[in-house]
């Protein structure tokens, strides 16, 4: 590793994975509407989703703890509790929704929630993880 590279934030690294899998969460859900696609594609964007919640809260772990913020625990309720009293995150309730659907969505299949959930991601989630990108991109940009 260069010596530039000893020096960039874990978290910058992690916002690179993140930010291609909001953009990949992101772009269909801005092109049709979730009824318009079919079973497959419904399963893939869940999929998608997931992968997106996991590494929003962990690029928000590993910048609350560059930022000199000590966690007590390391899992998503008490980083995503952190980040929002940090100001980090603003809309903290859809946050708990979001861990909270992740969860019931991995230990369950229901054809319903999956429709339910698409239309929490597009009108909810995507907005809450669409201002967590942006505030992490712009403190990127200050680095």
């Amino acid at each position: 590793m260069s010596g530039d590279a000893d020096k960039t934030p874990r978290w910058v690294f992690r916002f690179a994975n993140f930010e291609r899998a909001f953009n990949l969460l992101k772009a269909p859900l801005e092109e049709r509407k979730p009824a318009d696609f079919n079973l497959l594609e419904k399963e893939g964007l869940i999929q998608r989703f997931e992968l997106c919640f996991e590494l929003s809260w962990k690029v928000l772990k590993d910048y609350l703890e560059f930022s000199g913020i000590t966690l007590d625990q390391i899992s998503p309720r008490p980083v995503i509790k952190q980040a929002f009293a940090a100001r980090i995150i603003k809309d903290g309730q859809a946050w708990i929704d979001m861990l909270e659907r992740r969860n019931l969505l991995s230990h369950t299949y229901d054809r319903s929630l999956l429709d339910r959930t698409l239309d929490d991601i597009r009108d909810r989630f995507l907005p809450a993880l669409e201002q967590e990108y942006n505030f992490l991109r712009d403190q990127h940009r200050e680095l």
